[in-house]
């Protein structure tokens, strides 16, 4: 018994000079590589990476027995791995890591839209204008059920998707985006992206989505092509579908389908020009009820004279 408590009391003893021994710095880099690890773990999870790191950890545990019973070829091997382990880390993983540095890219404190310079009343009604003839140029091609694929690009610079188009660099209609789309012509299999207010290209191909084989089997090209540009940017992709007519959005991986003219309206405003996020239903009713109360103000005036 009375060694037991010895025991016990030298493995306390032991870690409270451990932890009187850390100072702040200790705690700080102790804090980073758990906030490290945290993010690298929820990287991996539920991709290919996170059966492939399974892999070589299981690998490596085994040449490390292996070589702790002296196998020496195993010890060659193993220390081998070891030294080109960062190497093949980084080709097995490249698109795993090109995600997150872009993530990071993204999460700096900057100004919440780089397609958008609200501060700037032109600016504004320019955006605006963009918004107003994409929901209404999507309502049309969903009547006829034409299919489109329209990215707006934010913060994410779309140079490589670019150059795979044709450059425009035109005012946006309602007319053009239906010229573009229509059945058979040049540009129509592509995708256009919209760039500070203006389509810029169009006929430009979108990467494939990471989980291609987890995607609904039903989705088309478009939708796929909208959930792979999603994943490596901040772009906002419009999809109509050319089987159903059905417009969806696709933004951060993610695919969200059921809108119309109204909601795609009003979806856009709120994550493009925030500051301008009242409803555009709101918004008419308080014009229709201005123009109203001015035309009785009018005869009002007649009446007086």
């Amino acid at each position: 018994m009375d060694t037991l408590l010895y025991y016990l009391t030298d493995i306390w003893n032991a870690l409270v000079s451990v932890f009187r021994s850390i100072g702040l710095i200790d705690w700080l880099d102790i804090i980073f590589l758990s906030i490290i690890m945290y993010w690298l773990i929820k990287l991996v999870r539920e991709t290919r990476a996170e059966q492939l790191i399974k892999g070589v950890v299981v690998l490596a545990a085994v040449l490390f027995v292996l070589n702790q019973f002296g196998f020496k070829a195993m010890g060659v091997i193993s220390q081998m791995v070891m030294n080109v382990g960062l190497i093949a880390f980084i080709v097995m993983f490249q698109p795993e890591l090109r995600r997150a540095l872009e993530k990071v890219g993204r999460s700096k404190v900057m100004q919440p839209l780089a397609l958008f310079d609200v501060t700037l009343p032109e600016a504004h009604g320019k955006e605006s204008h963009a918004v107003e003839q994409i929901a209404l140029a999507c309502e049309k091609l969903s009547r006829t059920a034409t299919g489109a694929l329209i990215v707006i690009e934010r913060q994410t610079k779309l140079g490589e998707q670019i150059e795979t188009g044709t450059i425009i660099n035109a005012i946006p209609s309602e007319e053009l985006f239906r010229n573009i789309f229509f059945p058979n012509t040049p540009l129509h299999d592509g995708a256009v992206i919209i760039r500070n207010g203006m389509i810029y290209a169009a006929g430009c191909f979108l990467p494939k989505p990471s989980k291609e084989e987890l995607i609904n089997k039903e989705l088309g090209s478009r939708h796929r092509a909208a959930i792979g540009m999603s994943e490596v940017s901040d772009a906002i992709i419009i999809v109509v579908s050319e089987e159903t007519g059905m417009i969806s959005i696709a933004e951060n991986g993610t695919l969200e389908r059921g809108f119309d003219r109204e909601k795609l309206y009003n979806y856009l405003m709120k994550k493009l020009l925030p500051d301008t996020n009242e409803p555009r239903r709101s918004r008419e009713k308080k014009k229709n009820g201005k123009e109203k109360h001015t035309a009785d103000d009018a005869a009002k005036g007649g009446d007086r004279k």
